[in-house]
């Protein structure tokens, strides 16, 4: 990524892991959607997200009850003052609370894009609320073609790509998109009818398409915001375009899966942990022990606090989730001999109250919490097979000791 000082000046300055995204788009109350969805993704998978606030939204998981559009001098006010200080790597566009502030919105993106030219731009055109809501009235929804010219990559729904060309087959309707406005179209088949989804990436030259399952659960609020913000992330990482969408998919796809289930109607979705499984490489998400009996393996591991995700015992395997959402495994082989030449910690923040509760309860512990010399607290014990274990807390001194390397 490329610094770019104030008023559009570039400057060279070092590589940084931060990634800087502009999210324009409406504010949504019951935090599963909007900016709060896109804050969320990009928090989560490690850059910085800044906001120009477009509407603010009375709603929740089974409605939208009122909607008050931000005026259009307000919205340029909070781009400017980001992008003259911060600067920007990549923007997402979402909800617009009219024409005229699309209009102007258009045109300072294009002042953007001609001061930093291929910057990353994603416009996901909202129409429609996942409770069925209107969220753009047509005038607005005529003023996105200025969004889109200027945009990298447009992600309407089926039925928003249906509004936006007439057309009711989704193929031809992208490609009137690509070659109206010159960007590309992601086509979504999130709407369609089924089990089985499919989305294409539709590009000048170039057609990308993805399979999937339709993933059973009612939290799907947020879901192109979230989609959206992710693909603004990787492209301001320098992934390509087909990259950025199949990790953003992926994103989405175990944020579904690790919903929260709240609400009445169409809940948020649960961007919490997805960091560990879509994010930067190499990633620490994965430890396996060996042992030798299965029944007794996973007696031990679930007493002590780990929740179960697959068992196994024909195979001899089980694996297991911790709080932090890094999983854990056990591989059984009756005939290993075990030689203990690693140790696997697991924090916690209640360490004293933990270790004496699970003590109680008939695990035997080499010794109890201590403080050591490297400003950990850890109490150290042995699984069934000898493997070390060590429940431990640390805090900031993990990643930043003292003695930490810059």
């Amino acid at each position: 990524m490329e610094n770019f000082a104030p008023g559009g000046g570039s400057k060279t300055r070092c590589m940084t892991s931060t990634a800087r995204i502009l999210i324009i788009a409406g504010s949504d109350s019951g935090g599963g959607a909007g900016i709060q969805a896109d804050i969320k993704t990009v928090t989560m998978l490690g850059g910085h997200p800044m906001t120009a606030v477009t509407a603010v939204t009375a709603q929740n998981t089974v409605g939208v009850s009122a909607v008050h559009p931000v005026p259009a001098e307000v919205i340029l006010a909070q781009m400017e003052a980001v992008i003259t200080d911060i600067g920007v790597d990549a923007v997402k566009v979402g909800m617009i609370g009219g024409a005229f502030a699309a209009e102007q919105i258009a045109a300072r993106l294009e002042k953007l894009k001609a001061d930093q030219p291929g910057i990353p731009i994603v416009f996901d055109p909202v129409m429609v609320a996942t409770s069925g809501a209107s969220l753009a009235d047509k005038a607005t929804i005529a003023a996105f073609g200025r969004l889109m010219n200027v945009a990298t990559l447009a992600t309407p729904n089926l039925p928003e790509l249906k509004q936006l060309t007439s057309e009711d087959d989704p193929v031809s309707a992208a490609l009137h998109l690509v070659g109206a406005h010159g960007c590309a179209v992601l086509i979504k088949g999130g709407h369609d009818e089924g089990d089985a989804l499919a989305d294409a990436l539709i590009e000048t030259d170039n057609m990308t398409s993805w399979q999937g399952h339709r993933i059973d659960t009612t939290s799907t609020h947020g879901t192109g915001c979230t989609l959206a913000s992710a693909i603004a992330f990787f492209l301001a990482e320098g992934a390509s375009l087909a990259d950025a969408v199949s990790r953003a998919r992926e994103f989405v796809r175990v944020a579904l899966r690790d919903a929260p289930d709240l609400g009445q109607g169409s809940g948020p979705m649960g961007h919490a942990r997805v960091r560990l499984d879509v994010g930067a490489a190499p990633r620490l998400n994965q430890v396996t022990v060996t042992g030798t009996n299965y029944e007794r393996s996973v007696d031990f591991y679930r007493r002590i606090g780990l929740k179960q995700i697959v068992d196994s015992p024909d195979t001899g395997y089980a694996r297991f989730e911790t709080a932090g959402g890094v999983t854990f495994s056990v591989q059984i082989d009756a005939d290993e001999k075990i030689i203990a030449t690693s140790a696997v910690y697991f924090e916690c923040d209640d360490l004293d109250e933990r270790v004496e509760k699970l003590a109680r309860s008939g695990i035997a512990f080499e010794h109890g919490p201590r403080n050591q010399p490297w400003m950990w607290r850890e109490a150290r014990l042995r699984d069934p097979d000898g493997n070390i274990i060590f429940f431990y807390k640390a805090g900031e001194n993990r990643r930043f000791p003292p003695w930490r390397m810059d």
